[in-house]
């Protein structure tokens, strides 16, 4: 299985390519398909691949129970927890207007299907890759449903052990080599000490065949930007236009400024990054050849005269001598040549 695939009709993540950024809009469009269109918008602006929303068909999703248990919070936009899903649930002809709209300017579109038939539906919709929100990471019927329609897979494992992701590994790469998974803690806002980074290299180790990538629900931008210097090849952030508005989970989301600050310094690090081998670098000879010190005689040195350390000095020199590193082997007990005149 590669450590690189497709996500995307042009669009490689993994190895040496960019990170693949997902601005999750989630349900912070609070039910407004218009203030969703301009969260896409947003999306681009900034720089990200793809603008993702949470699709749900709620009787799928919940029992009859869970849909009529009463909702006080002050988050809510129903009395009962099914209205106030159904208020901020697109129907599938919305689904249909935002993918178009997303098309129209450029940016891919998907969804976390919460669901076996969401997931049908996004499929039917085409969209390039399933998200695997982390409340089904677990849920291996679903988890098997979704391998099998073939589109790649992006898999959060907030609320999982390692024991379960080994299972979700095994499971999708005997169907699908076409996956990830992220580094995710549940929690909305998420304090620094949860956030566990390290676990990105333990993924990294447990799966090396793999792109391995974050999904984080931190105040800010620094987590997020050290998870890409550890090797994060797709990054999830949700986004608002208002931290202060209505739900729970704008609080732990990114405002227009930040996302376009986050992805711009992404793109900074993946610069940065650079090569593996170690070597003197172009920008450096400038800098080298003001500051770069030399082998030079600290006496005036008769040719055929053994040398001794005594006779040796390391200087900033002009015209220069030899390299620093290779003094042992022009030192003591080596006769100089011709005479070695001292610059001081």
């Amino acid at each position: 299985m590669p450590l690189e695939f497709e996500i995307a009709p042009g669009r490689m993540i993994g190895e040496n390519h960019p990170c693949f950024f997902i601005a999750e809009i989630g349900q912070n469009h609070q039910g407004d398909i218009n203030i969703a269109k301009q969260m896409i918008q947003v999306a681009k602006d900034a720089g990200a691949d793809c603008a993702k929303f949470q699709k749900s068909e709620l009787k799928h999703k919940f029992n009859k129970a869970a849909l009529a248990r009463p909702y006080n919070s002050p988050h809510s936009w129903g009395p009962t927890y099914g209205e106030h899903k159904e208020y901020l649930e697109f129907s599938h002809d919305q689904y249909r207007e935002l993918k178009a709209f997303a098309d129209s300017i450029g940016i891919l579109l998907s969804a976390s299907g919460m669901d076996e038939k969401a997931v049908d539906f996004l499929d039917e919709l085409g969209v390039v890759f399933f998200k695997v929100a982390s409340c089904d990471t677990n849920n291996m019927p679903y988890i098997e449903s979704t391998a099998r329609k073939g589109r790649p897979m992006v898999i959060s494992s907030g609320m999982q052990t390692m024991e379960t992701m080994r299972q979700v590994y095994n499971k999708v790469k005997s169907i699908n080599d076409k996956f990830c998974i992220l580094q995710c803690t549940s929690a909305y806002p998420l304090d620094p000490e949860d956030v566990h980074l390290n676990i990105i290299k333990e993924y990294q180790k447990e799966f090396p065949d793999i792109p391995i990538g974050y999904s984080g629900h931190e105040r800010g931008n620094a987590i997020t930007l050290a998870a890409v210097g550890m090797g994060a090849k797709v990054v999830e952030r949700h986004i608002t236009l208002d931290k202060t508005w209505k739900g729970n989970d704008h609080e732990a989301s990114l405002e227009p400024a930040e996302l376009k600050e986050l992805i711009a310094g992404i793109r900074v690090i993946e610069k940065a990054m650079g090569s593996t081998v170690k070597d003197m670098r172009a920008c450096e000879m400038s800098t080298f050849k003001k500051l770069g010190k030399s082998v030079v005689a600290a006496c005036d040195i008769p040719a055929d005269t053994p040398l001794t350390a005594e006779m040796l000095a390391v200087k900033v020199a002009e015209p220069r001598g030899f390299p620093p590193e290779r003094s042992e082997e022009r030192r003591v007990g080596k006769e100089c040549r011709s005479r070695w005149s001292p610059y001081h």
